[in-house]
């Protein structure tokens, strides 16, 4: 499909207003999805610098390049907060929003007058997302929180890396994104009670530490039941066997997964290894997690014995998971990535080409666009402001005092 044939499909949140106030990742994040599929958010930025992840990371002629996938599709409106003018104005704002999402820490926006009793009275089918480090109740809830800090709290920290070295992240920041998802979940849930249900707005508080404690597994049961505390792995995945990365001849690693029961027997029928295939004691999990250190070994003398390429085309031929450890440019040079429209192309302000990751979910009726990158600083202001009766000369005076 090309870019004009996606353009002209319809999209799923078309008419849903959304106002994001606040920086950086997890609000953002979360209202960068629903504006893929429709939304039109409106982002509040201070005046001046605006958001800081405009200078995050890589930068293309002072630009982040992670800006730009991450604010498309979204108007940016300048506004000082702190003052009780613009403060006013996303109070009218509010008043015409389906959705406000914030990542303040809990209590500023009540500072400002634009907390959750203020912007429900004048707007009682608004739903606000509200997203912070430990939540807005609690006794840490007045603690800065940031990612890293909630992935160790939600105990996802504890348990990546090797047991003999110190606990590591995962190189991206997975606590916003979780908080992000989790968000948007909590938003399109309070939509459908307040259209289908004929129900009131609500506010959904997200914590950056309960987004990732959520999807800790058995990480509790297992400690109230048996005392277990589950630790450091490294690549394997214990008591699920075999499921392992693995060193190749040509000095790369390879991701196998052989850890169902019809699969196992592949596997080992695969490596020239019958006689494990059809041992009774290894025929279920419980079996083979018994022997793990044997039937990694195994695995392991086979690989080292052969390249990745030879490996991966003898296990997809035996119809056993397997797969490279991709860096960006194995994404970039993948196939597949390309036929499921994963990598889509761009042109940044001055003309430059730019590859962006395509949008997730698939929907097959009115699948997400990335209709234009993160804008310039500013770009709608004029525009979102004239909707509540600000004048040219009103919006002039503004600039000039530094409040727009």
């Amino acid at each position: 499909m090309t870019q004009a044939e996606a353009q002209a499909q319809p999209l799923a949140l078309k008419g849903v207003k959304v106002l994001e106030l606040g920086a950086l990742i997890a609000g953002p994040y979360a209202s960068t999805l629903l504006a893929q599929f429709g939304a039109e958010v409106i982002k509040i930025e201070p005046p001046g610098k605006g958001d800081p992840l405009r200078t995050w990371r890589k930068l293309h002629k002072g630009t982040s390049l992670w800006w730009y996938t991450q604010s498309r599709n979204k108007k940016s409106v300048t506004l000082d907060l702190k003052h009780p003018e613009a403060q006013e104005i996303v109070r009218k704002l509010a008043a015409e929003a389906d959705v406000v999402i914030e990542n303040f820490r809990p209590g500023t926006l009540e500072k400002w007058g634009l907390g959750w009793d203020t912007l429900h009275a004048l707007n009682p089918s608004l739903i606000m997302v509200r997203i912070s480090g430990y939540g807005q109740t609690g006794p840490a809830s007045q603690k800065p929180g940031f990612a890293a800090i909630a992935e160790c709290m939600g105990g996802l920290r504890y348990v990546t890396g090797y047991p003999d070295r110190a606990p590591v992240r995962t190189g991206v920041s997975l606590g916003d994104t979780l908080a992000s998802l989790y968000a948007v979940v909590g938003a399109l849930i309070a939509m459908h009670h307040v259209k289908v249900n004929q129900g009131k707005g609500q506010m959904i508080d997200v914590a950056l530490y309960e987004a990732v404690f959520a999807v800790m597994e058995s990480l509790i049961p297992e400690y109230s039941v048996g005392g277990h505390i589950r630790e450091r792995t490294g690549s394997a995945l214990p008591g699920i066997v075999p499921s392992n990365t693995y060193l190749c001849h040509d000095g790369s690693y390879v991701a196998i997964a052989g850890n169902g029961d019809g699969i196992f027997k592949r596997l080992m029928a695969a490596i020239g290894r019958p006689d494990l295939a059809d041992d009774p004691a290894l025929a279920q999990n419980d079996g083979r997690a018994r022997q793990t250190e044997m039937i990694d070994g195994v695995i392991a003398a086979w690989t080292a014995q052969h390249t990745l390429d030879h490996i991966l085309e003898t296990l997809d031929a035996a119809s056993v998971p397997c797969g490279r450890i991709y860096t960006a440019k194995d994404i970039y040079e993948d196939a597949h990535y390309r036929a499921r429209d994963m990598i889509q192309s761009f042109e940044l302000p001055d003309g430059q080409a730019v590859d962006l990751p395509g949008i997730v979910p698939k929907l097959s009726e009115t699948p997400g666009q990335t209709r234009w990158l993160g804008p310039e600083l500013g770009a709608h202001t004029q525009e979102v402001l004239a909707r509540i009766g600000v004048t040219p000369e009103q919006y002039a005076q503004m600039r000039e005092a530094g409040l727009a």
